[in-house]
């Protein structure tokens, strides 16, 4: 166990260990900005833990992403998991599906405007950008968009 593991607190505070299989499981979506499907986890976590099972990755992530170590997000594909958890925004290429994570902009005028106009109390936002990545771009040409 590794006494200064980031998220060893969070879990201990509500009564969880990290276990082998759960610092596995973090340290593989934490070391992709690929936002990684449960899938693609359960592959990299098999190859140092071969007997782990598809179902404790994924009731591991999903208790990660409660305890606020993962985030969670629902794409066509299904679930995926960010390990960046601050704030930022996402692009997703609808070539190739790949999601970037983009800074966040700082939108607080916005949220009191909103607040203003509806009355409602505006704790969050998500800004999803959809296009094509750089490396789509290069290989089918320009956009019509960018043209």
């Amino acid at each position: 166990m590794i006494p200064n593991y980031q998220g060893l607190d969070t879990l201990r505070a509500h009564g969880l260990r990290l276990t082998r299989p759960r610092r596995l499981i973090l340290d593989v979506v934490r070391a992709t900005d690929a936002h990684p499907t449960a899938a693609f986890v359960y592959q990299r976590v098999r190859r140092r833990l071969p007997r782990v099972s598809l179902a404790t990755v994924y009731r591991n992530l999903r208790m990660l992403a409660a305890e606020g170590l993962l985030a969670e997000r629902a794409d066509a594909g299904g679930m995926r998991f960010d390990g960046n958890t601050g704030p930022h925004d996402h692009f997703t290429c609808l070539a190739c599906g790949r999601i970037y994570d983009v800074p966040a902009r700082a939108e607080r005028s916005v949220r009191r405007r909103i607040a203003a106009r509806t009355g409602f109390e505006v704790l969050d936002h998500r800004t999803e950008y959809y296009g094509r990545c750089g490396a789509c771009r290069r290989q089918r040409g320009r956009s019509p968009v960018t043209r």
